[in-house]
């Protein structure tokens, strides 16, 4: 397994927000602002390679997000 954490020193992630964060379509920001896929993608594509992808955060303090993937079992493709 590898893992890459980025990480923030935001305005960090409430409880309740995280626990909808990787769902399709939510945002916190204004309407127009953001459709609410990227993580959600990000969190998909990142299990469809065997892989999990965590969120550590607290109001003031900026998040961790912590993406742990195989690196063993993806081989690439090569064209004939």
């Amino acid at each position: 397994m590898k893992s890459t954490i980025p990480t923030d020193n935001g305005c960090g992630i409430d409880k309740e927000v995280k626990k909808k964060i990787f769902e399709p379509f939510f945002t916190t920001k204004p309407v127009g602002k953001g459709i609410g896929l990227g993580l959600s993608i990000s969190c998909n594509l990142i299990k469809e390679l065997g892989g999990n992808i965590e969120v550590e955060s607290e109001p003031g303090k900026g998040s961790t997000f912590r993406i742990i993937l195989p690196i063993d079992s993806v081989k690439p493709e090569i064209p004939a």
